[in-house]
């Protein structure tokens, strides 16, 4: 009899273990036959609520971080892998339409925030049961919001209507039949057809535009405008009138763009830059790949960290809001694709 190759599980794989036992800050885990996987560190302290539950012999479902540490050890993750089980509950929910009760734990102007298994969600006004729905005759915001607020603590059920894990995105609906109605609805409106309605809710990934009866649009952070967005909040306002363009429906769900409607400012770039120009540009931002420098309102790329000896040093030459010299490196303005060295003061 043949044996059972071993599959050797590799990062980012979700593997199932049987807790050996706790020492010194260390929660050892037999994934038998691959051998002994720990949680420590950083991942220990992130766990703690869940870890001070589990007993010897108890089963978990762990993330690998790193298949052989310095010990010897498989480095795991029981935070992140109880996050992506539950994300990939939130995406069959959505699909088999699977109704929940939860409680309201807060309430804006535009709508509900619900929590599921530790994921904050959000319950727009629009997807509200009638009953539920605020009846303020003047549409004054601040009276809705007085309305939203006493559903807190109370219990509603809903379906997943949207469901993004990179996003952290977690969209509820009350409506649940009513969504064949939503799909008629969205059936008047195709690609390409420029709307105006009214912001019903700001969230961190954009904003909520209801553009016709029980039925809203979101526009993502991304279509807001051509000039980087950190914060909707300081942009746009709840009651805000606006016109975007359809870029997409799909299931009934219909995506908006309001910088689709304004000059994009690469189709000018294009006949202003090429590589190897030296240009002057200012910090906007800096993330994990480097920093992001903005040549002009809209036209921004990226100066890579491999062009510094660290973070460190990325940080100690350039400075948010400041102007420096840059070369261009890449320049596709069709893509939106800019990427620049960095020169100096």
């Amino acid at each position: 009899m043949k044996n059972t190759p071993i599959v050797v599980p590799k990062v980012d794989d979700l593997v199932d273990g049987i807790v050996i036992g706790l020492q010194a800050s260390t929660l050892y885990v037999d994934l038998a036959p691959l051998g002994t996987g720990i949680i420590y560190g950083r991942e220990y302290n992130r766990a703690k609520d869940i870890i001070r539950s589990l007993k010897s012999g108890d089963k978990i479902a762990v993330k690998m971080i790193e298949p052989e540490n310095e010990r010897g050890y498989m480095t795991l993750s029981l935070k992140e892998a109880k996050e992506e089980i539950v994300w990939r509950e939130a995406e069959e929910m959505q699909k088999t339409k699977a109704p929940i009760t939860l409680a309201v734990k807060e309430a804006n102007k535009g709508g509900l925030v619900l929590e599921w298994n530790g994921i904050p969600g959000f319950l727009p006004t629009s997807q509200l049961k009638s009953e539920h729905y605020p009846r303020v005759d003047d549409g004054d915001k601040d009276k809705i919001e007085t309305e939203l607020k006493k559903l807190v603590g109370e219990k509603l059920k809903v379906t997943v209507i949207s469901s993004n894990q990179k996003e952290k995105k977690l969209i509820f609906s009350e409506k649940g039949n009513d969504m064949e109605e939503i799909k008629e609805i969205v059936s008047k409106y195709k690609v390409g057809d420029i709307v105006e309605g009214e912001i019903t809710g700001v969230v961190d990934f954009g904003v909520f535009i209801k553009i016709d009866q029980n039925l809203e649009g979101l526009a993502h952070i991304s279509e807001l405008d051509w000039v980087l967005i950190d914060n909707p909040a300081s942009k746009f306002k709840v009651g805000e009138k606006v016109k975007a363009q359809i870029i997409n429906i799909t299931e009934g769900k219909v995506s908006l763009s309001i910088k689709a409607l304004k000059t994009n400012p690469w189709n000018e770039a294009k006949d202003k830059y090429k590589t190897s120009q030296e240009v002057s540009g200012v910090v906007i931002k800096f993330n994990k790949h480097g920093a992001l420098v903005s040549i002009e309102e809209g036209v921004a790329g990226l100066v890579h960290i491999s062009g510094f000896k660290s973070e460190e040093d990325m940080k100690e030459k350039l400075d948010l809001g400041k102007s420096y010299k840059f070369k261009i490196a890449t320049f596709e303005p069709k893509d939106h694709k800019l990427t620049l060295l960095y020169i100096g003061q």
